[in-house]
C-alpha cells in the first residue's frame, strides 16, 4: 500500500475535497488562507552526503512548494525537528531559515524534540489576496498540459551526475511563477515532486478527464542522455516544478518560461506517443 492509497481511509472520515489538493483552504474576508504540512525523514527522504543546511532547505522547501502549487505567497513556516544528535540543530535551523527569506516567508518557530531518526515536519501558511486558489480538480477538454522549467535534475542527481547534486538537495520552489500561471487563469494545478506521470494521473482523477503528451516537448537537461533524462522527469520525482493547465487563448499573457506538452482530452485514459503512459512515480510504500 502506498501513500496515495491510504487517503482511500481518510477521505470518508474527512471528506473527498479535504483529501484532494496540496493544501488546505481557508477562505477569509481579507483573502484566502492555504495551509500545507509535511513529514521528511532522514532514510527515505534525505540522501546520503546532503549537509544538514541543505535538509533544512528542503523541509522548508517542500511545503513552499505546495504553497505555490495553489498560486499563492508562502507567509509562515512552523518547523518541528525531530533530532537524532543536537549537533545538528544549528545547521538545519540556517537552512530552513534561508529558504523561508528566499521566499518571502517568516519562519516562525515549531517545536524540538529527541528522535532515534531525524525527522522534521515543517507547515506553512499561504496566501492570495486577489483571487482563489488553483486546485487540483478544474482541468477542462482542450486545456494546455504546461511545465515550468526543466525536469529530470532531481533524479539524475540522484543517480549520480554531480552535475545536477544541488538540484536535488537544494530545491527551488516556484513562488513567482505560481503567483503568475493563477492569475493568467490556470484552471488546475500541483508540483511535480513525485514526477510528472503520476502527477498528470493525479490531476486527471480529480478533474475527470484524459490527457495526451508528447515525449518530445518535454523539457530535459540539454546535456544528458535523453533516454535517462526521460525516464527521471516522468517517474522518478524531486523536481519541484509546477504542472499547470491553462486555455489555449491565456498562454499569450504568461510573462514565465514553460512548455505546452500536451492538451487534455475526453475520457480517463493518458496517453504519451499515442500510447498509454504508465502509472508510475515517486511513493512512500508500506
Amino acid at each position: 500500500m502506498d501513500d496515495r492509497e491510504l487517503l482511500n481511509i481518510i477521505r470518508p472520515v474527512c471528506g473527498t475535497e479535504t483529501c484532494s489538493d496540496d493544501c488546505a483552504i481557508l477562505p477569509l474576508s481579507c483573502g484566502t488562507l492555504v495551509t500545507s504540512t509535511d513529514m521528511l525523514h532522514e532514510r527515505s527522504d534525505f540522501p546520503q552526503g546532503m549537509t544538514d543546511w541543505q535538509i533544512g532547505w528542503m523541509s522548508v522547501a517542500v511545503t513552499i512548494s505546495d504553497i505555490a502549487a495553489m498560486g499563492a505567497q508562502p507567509i509562515q513556516i512552523l518547523l518541528a525537528i525531530g533530532l537524532n544528535t543536537e549537533e545538528r540543530l544549528s545547521g538545519i535551523v540556517s537552512g530552513a531559515q534561508a529558504c523561508c527569506r528566499k521566499y518571502g516567508a517568516t519562519y516562525a518557530g515549531g517545536d524540538l524534540d529527541a528522535h532515534t531518526e531525524l525527522t522534521l515536519v515543517s507547515t506553512g501558511i499561504g496566501i492570495i489576496t486577489d483571487g482563489t486558489p488553483v486546485r487540483r480538480i478544474g482541468a477542462h477538454v482542450g486545456d494546455c498540459i504546461c511545465v515550468t522549467g526543466t525536469l529530470g535534475r532531481a533524479i539524475l542527481g540522484l543517480s549520480g551526475d554531480k552535475r545536477y547534486w544541488k538540484d536535488l538537495c537544494e530545491p527551488q520552489p516556484r513562488v513567482h511563477e505560481g503567483i503568475a500561471v493563477r492569475t493568467a487563469g490556470a484552471t488546475a494545478m500541483m508540483d511535480i515532486s513525485d514526477g510528472l506521470a503520476i502527477s498528470l494521473y493525479d490531476i486527471a482523477s480529480e478533474s475527470g478527464v484524459g490527457m495526451d503528451i508528447s515525449s518530445i516537448r518535454i523539457p530535459l537537461p540539454p546535456d544528458a542522455e535523453r533516454e535517462k533524462a526521460l525516464e527521471a522527469a516522468l517517474f522518478g520525482g524531486g523536481d519541484f516544478e509546477l504542472l499547470f493547465f491553462i486555455p489555449e487563448n491565456a498562454t499569450s499573457t504568461l510573462s514565465i518560461p514553460f512548455s505546452i506538452i500536451g492538451r487534455v482530452t475526453e475520457g480517463s485514459n493518458i496517453t504519451m506517443d499515442g500510447g498509454i503512459l504508465q502509472k508510475r512515480g515517486y511513493l512512500h510504500h508500506w
